[in-house]
């Protein structure tokens, strides 16, 4: 199947599922824009639709409280509700699925977690955190129950008392962040608990890059004695894309589900094989509350490959992530890809500090029990110079100081003017 028939049958599903079900918000969008979906017919059409983005879903949710007027069918039909975590626009996104819409959103886990990731009904799976209202892994939680697979939920428990559960139960695989099962590592050392000896084969990790990051990556299998599948989606899109058995290093979206662009970051220009690009999506299956050329804000690489679409590396970082620091840009998974390497390191943070008259920023590292402070700042000081041609300050903090995350680490901190 090539590029151009998904366009095309995608094309067709916008016009004839998508158009006659549209929603106040996008038929107030589109009259605005003189475009009309129905007359969507070629991709230069698809091409002249505008942009939605996160602050404009915002501001919708704002006006027509609580949930806006991105959604066309009956208040008793929508029986999901999350939201995003609100770091990017100061304020949680809310986000509906209709029973239909919810049911795919399920299907689509269950392609990436079974064709891309390689789970069986032989697996069983554990989910390491609090079922709050955000999307994260609930959707893989139901998709494996609806197969009638082993789950077993790891909400209201400490971070110890979730690995003796885990290892107790003889989980196979676990869905977490990158820092969660960092952290859980490092837990599990202290508590004298060998995860490499468990029976934990793969973890899917999502919410951050450093499932794709090499440094982070390496830490986690190593400690694991598991092998890492990287993921990327969002609360208001859904599942996009999965790492797979065949395709290391690269994540494949699920085009089928999707029109994905990957365009020039604030532009409108397709980039090229290789070259940087912010992640502009459609989803075809939420039916009664889409997004249509949503600009995600994630920097991606595509790479195209027998007609679809992979993101080479996994999602590099955000585009007002963007570190802008004595002449250079950069992003916070560049460092982190430096940090990571270090196994002294028990956990890391970034603070620009944007104070003074130009930004400076610092690295905060905690060191691990035993672990040389002083060293170990100036061994990664001097590869960030040497590798990333800057120098920064590296400093060491107090062990625990550090924050911990099981959802979306924070370690990108601004220190702003009063």
């Amino acid at each position: 199947m090539t590029e151009h028939f998904n366009r095309t049958q995608s094309l067709h599903y916008l016009r004839d599922r998508i158009a006659p079900n549209l929603t106040p918000f996008y038929s107030t969008k589109f009259a605005a824009a003189g475009t009309d979906l129905a007359a969507i017919y070629t991709w230069d059409d698809y091409r002249r639709l505008p942009f939605t983005t996160k602050d404009e879903l915002v501001a919708d949710q704002n006006t027509h409280p609580p949930y806006g007027s991105n959604h066309c069918a009956p208040t008793a039909r929508y029986i999901r509700l999350h939201q995003t975590s609100g770091t990017s626009s100061g304020r949680p996104l809310r986000w509906r699925d209709t029973c239909d819409d919810w049911d795919r959103l399920c299907r689509l886990w269950d392609v990436g977690l079974r064709d891309d990731v390689g789970l069986t009904e032989n697996d069983c799976t554990f989910f390491p955190f609090s079922f709050g209202p955000f999307l994260g892994f609930w959707a893989a939680f139901e998709a494996l129950a609806k197969l009638g697979w082993a789950v077993l939920p790891g909400g209201g428990m400490s971070t110890t008392a979730r690995l003796k559960y885990m290892l107790e139960h003889r989980a196979t695989a676990v869905c977490c962040t990158p820092t969660y099962a960092l952290h859980l590592a490092e837990v599990a050392a202290t508590e004298g608990l060998n995860l490499a000896a468990s029976n934990v084969r793969l973890l899917v990790l999502a919410g951050e890059p450093g499932g794709s990051i090499p440094a982070t990556r390496q830490r986690v299998e190593i400690a694991w004695g598991a092998k890492v599948f990287d993921h990327y989606g969002l609360s208001e899109v859904g599942p996009l894309a999965f790492e797979t058995r065949d395709t290391p290093g690269l994540l494949r979206v699920l085009h089928r589900d999707f029109i994905t662009e990957v365009l020039e970051p604030g532009g409108d220009r397709e980039v090229t094989d290789g070259e940087v690009g912010e992640v502009v999506v459609s989803n075809l299956y939420r039916v009664h509350a889409p997004v249509i050329r949503y600009r995600t804000g994630d920097l991606v690489r595509p790479s195209f490959r027998h007609g679809e679409l992979f993101f080479d590396g996994g999602v590099i970082g955000r585009a007002d992530d963007m570190i802008h620091v004595r002449g250079n840009n950069l992003y916070p998974s560049a460092i982190e890809a430096v940090v990571r390497r270090f196994p002294e390191v028990a956990e890391f943070r970034l603070v620009v500090d944007d104070t003074g008259p130009l930004p400076d920023l610092r690295v905060e590292v905690e060191p691990a029990p035993a672990a040389d402070g002083p060293k170990l700042c100036e061994a990664i000081g001097r590869v960030v110079r040497d590798e990333l041609l800057f120098r920064t300050d590296v400093i060491a903090v107090p062990p625990g100081s550090l924050p911990r995350f099981q959802m979306k680490a924070r370690r990108l901190v601004r220190e702003r003017k009063p």
